[in-house]
Formats: C-alpha cells, sequence, structure tokens
C-alpha cells in the first residue's frame, strides 16, 4: 500500500490560485452534459422524436439511466482504487471527459426516427459514464489543491459555477438555438437540427471549458505501476479496505447517510415538474422557467453557504442544509397556490447547492490521503447505488392513494433517516486517519 501521508494542503499552506480556479470551472464545463442532454433537452427530444410515444419514452429513458447507473455504481470504487494505485489522476479524468465529449457529438446523428433507440441508448450511456467517472478524478483532487480550512469554500465556489454553466449552457441551448431562426445556422427543422446542435454544444463547451484542468492542475507522482499492475494493486486495496472496513466506520457511516438523503434529493429533481404540472397546472414552459430559476438559487446557496462551510464544518453544513431543503419540501407539499409553490420551491433550491457541495468538502476532509481516489469512488457509488428506491416509493405511494402530494411525501422520509444518520457522524473533519491496513 502506498504510505499514509497527512493532507497535501495542510492548514496555512499556500495555494496555487490557478490550479484551483482550473479545477473550479470543471465544474461549469461538466454541468452541460447534465444539464443538455440528461435533464433538460435530449431527455424530452428521445422520449418525443426518437420514440414518439412518451410513456414509452419515458420508460426506455429510465433504463437507459438506470443501466448507466448500475454500472457506475458498481465500477466507480474499482476504478478510483486502481487510480490510486496508479499514482496520476489526470490521465483518467482526461480520458473519461474525452469519452463524455465524443458521444456527446455522436448524439448529432441520432435523428428523429425510431430506429435511432440504439444509436442513442448507446452515445448517451457511454457520454453518463464519461462524465460520471471523470467527476470521480476530479473530486478527488480537491485536498490536494485546497487548505484545509478553505476545502469547503472552493467546493462551494466550484459547485456555484458548476450551475451557472448548466443554466448559461441551456440558455444559450434555448435562445441560440432550439427557439432561434434556423436560417441562421442553415439547419433543418424537419430533421430536429436545431436540436441536435445543441448536442454539439455540449461537447465544444465541455472540451473548451475542461482544458484549463488539462494544463493547469498538477497531478500526483506516478507509482511507476503499469495499468495491469495497478488493476491487481487496486483489488487488492478495495478487498483490504473491506476486510477493515471497522477503520473507517465513520466514513462509511456518512456514505450510506449520503445514499439516503441523495434519493430524497434526485426524487425532488425527477419528480419536480410532473408534480408542478399535476398539482399546480403549470405548463411545460413554466415547469421549464421553474426548472431555470431552481438551478439559479441552487448556485447561489452553493456560493453563499461556501464560507459557512468552512467555519462550521462539511458534517453540520449538511445537516443545516437538510433541516432547510426538508422544512421547505414540507411546504410545498402543503400549499395550494402557484405563487406559493414558486416561493418555497425557491427556497428549496438554496439548499440543494450547499448540501451537495459540503458532501463533497466532507469527504474531502476525511477520506485517507492514500484512499482518496477509491473513497471518491464510494461516494460516486453511494449516489447510484439505491436511486430507484425514491422514484419508486414515490410511484407506490401516488397509485395507492391516487395523490400526488401523499406520494411526493415519502421524499421526507429519505431526507429525515439521512439526517438521523448523520447525526451519528463525528463532528472532527481534520483528524487523520491512521494506516493500519
Amino acid at each position: 500500500m502506498p504510505p499514509h501521508t497527512p493532507h497535501a494542503q495542510p492548514p496555512g499552506a499556500q495555494e496555487d490560485k490557478r490550479a484551483l480556479w482550473s479545477w473550479a470551472f470543471y465544474d461549469w464545463a461538466n454541468s452541460a452534459f447534465f444539464t443538455i442532454i440528461l435533464t433538460f433537452v435530449f431527455a424530452q427530444y428521445f422520449s418525443v422524436s426518437v420514440m414518439q410515444d412518451e410513456v414509452a419514452g419515458t420508460n426506455a429513458w429510465g433504463n437507459i439511466v438506470g443501466i448507466s447507473g448500475v454500472f457506475i455504481a458498481i465500477l466507480a470504487p474499482i476504478l478510483g482504487a486502481i487510480a490510486d494505485q496508479s499514482g496520476r489522476r489526470k490521465p483518467w479524468l482526461i480520458s473519461f471527459t474525452l469519452l463524455c465529449v465524443l458521444s456527446s457529438a455522436m448524439l448529432w446523428t441520432v435523428t428523429p426516427n425510431q430506429d435511432q433507440f440504439w444509436n442513442a441508448a448507446l452515445w448517451v450511456g457511454l457520454g453518463t459514464l464519461g462524465a460520471e467517472f471523470a467527476f470521480i478524478f476530479y473530486n478527488s483532487m480537491l485536498p490536494d489543491l485546497a487548505s484545509q480550512e478553505r476545502t469547503g469554500r472552493w467546493s462551494g465556489w466550484a459547485w456555484g459555477l458548476g450551475y451557472a454553466g448548466g443554466v448559461t449552457s441551456l440558455v444559450i441551448a434555448l435562445y441560440g438555438f432550439i427557439e432561434a431562426d434556423a436560417s441562421l445556422f442553415n439547419l433543418d427543422r424537419d430533421e430536429a437540427e436545431h436540436v441536435r446542435a445543441t448536442f454539439v454544444l455540449v461537447a465544444v463547451w465541455y472540451l473548451v471549458f475542461a482544458l484549463p484542468a488539462f494544463f493547469f492542475i498538477p497531478d500526483r507522482p506516478s507509482t511507476g505501476l503499469g495499468l495491469a499492475a495497478a488493476t491487481r494493486a487496486g483489488f487488492v486495496q478495495l478487498k483490504e479496505s473491506i476486510a477493515h472496513v471497522r477503520q473507517y466506520k465513520d466514513i462509511v457511516r456518512f456514505l450510506i447517510a449520503r445514499m439516503l438523503y441523495t434519493d430524497g434529493l434526485a426524487t425532488i429533481f425527477t419528480f419536480g415538474g410532473v408534480y408542478a404540472a399535476g398539482t399546480f397546472n403549470m405548463s411545460p414552459t413554466e415547469v421549464l422557467q421553474f426548472a431555470i430559476a431552481l438551478n439559479v438559487t441552487a448556485g447561489l446557496g452553493a456560493l453563499g453557504f461556501a464560507w459557512i462551510d468552512d467555519a462550521l464544518g462539511g458534517r453540520n453544513t449538511i445537516l443545516l442544509a437538510l433541516i432547510g431543503l426538508g422544512s421547505s419540501a414540507l411546504a410545498i407539499m402543503l400549499v395550494d397556490s402557484a405563487t406559493a409553490f414558486w416561493v418555497w420551491g425557491m427556497i428549496l433550491g438554496i439548499f440543494v447547492g450547499p448540501l451537495q457541495s459540503a458532501s463533497r468538502s466532507h469527504l474531502a476532509r476525511v477520506a485517507p490521503p492514500h484512499l482518496q481516489t477509491q473513497m471518491f469512488g464510494l461516494f460516486a457509488f453511494s449516489g447510484k447505488a439505491t436511486a430507484f428506491a425514491g422514484p419508486l416509493l414515490v410511484g407506490w405511494v401516488t397509485a395507492l392513494t391516487d395523490s400526488q402530494r401523499w406520494g411526493m411525501s415519502t421524499i421526507l422520509l429519505f431526507l429525515l433517516v439521512g439526517f438521523l444518520l448523520m447525526l451519528t457522524v463525528p463532528k472532527t473533519e481534520t483528524k487523520d486517519i491512521e494506516d493500519t491496513v
């Protein structure tokens, strides 16, 4: 095993600002894929124009995303362990980024025809794997770049930039291509080229804004192990980590808590638009406007809570965010007017960003340096392992009670249990974990 070393940026250490801002802007780059491809534009295009049946399209889209999630959950800890053994992380970051960039560009070839199902499934699946795996290595770089007393700040700033990048790229996609005069770029609307061009936009956006990370973030030195040797050592490391899991029991408890509250958070985003349309009769345009506004408040929340994270620690910031998130979610389920829904929805958004950002900064502080990438692989695993549970429970309860409100109320259960489990996570986040493996 690599020797146990202290945090790469100890308290008071001089930070490389160029490297840190390059790191933070990778969040801005990466967000375009999640916003345009996975959430707003391609997901709808796939259901309506490729499958040409919204019910069948929604089901097929769920299967594609679900299968990708299974691969991510299984492979993320393994890839993290292998990277820890090889030392360097930038080759992994660059390779998976380029996979997502290529896949996004290839979505241009998905024409509005039902026979394009497998073409769409292949490239969106590979793109999802590329984006998610790249984020593992990206996240694991934070402890090496930011000092301990500023880890929360940089995590929050980056997450805020991610939301800003997502909203900005979406606005450009909508008003520069989808709603723009097609003759501007000589795009054929009958072949949906005005929509498909936004997938190429994602590829260009991601690549251009990821370049600073490629060039200016310093990497750990290579351990000298080749890929085959690093793979073997990675599996040994993962096996030993599992065998000595009690040594990392506080991290395991945190990851389980995150798994639960992330299920609740993901379900809010999955069913938020459906709930808004069904309960408050909001039009598709109004739902999209609400989604954009929600992303804006989430980004502002991540930026605003960045200093609170450094002052209180990631664990306490997570608890604070869960209280705000749960309270506003409860209010949303009780109100009757669309105006009140908007107000409480914007308040809810303020706590979304800090919850995600503080989760990253907490793990960055407590992960043993020689296992950082593996731990962020497990971090990715915790975000995917039970992602099916929230939507499944909402669907069951909605069907049993014939009420969207009761169905959505199950989200509170995930947030509450995650909150209670986080209470058992130690407050301290700077204590080194001894290397007894």
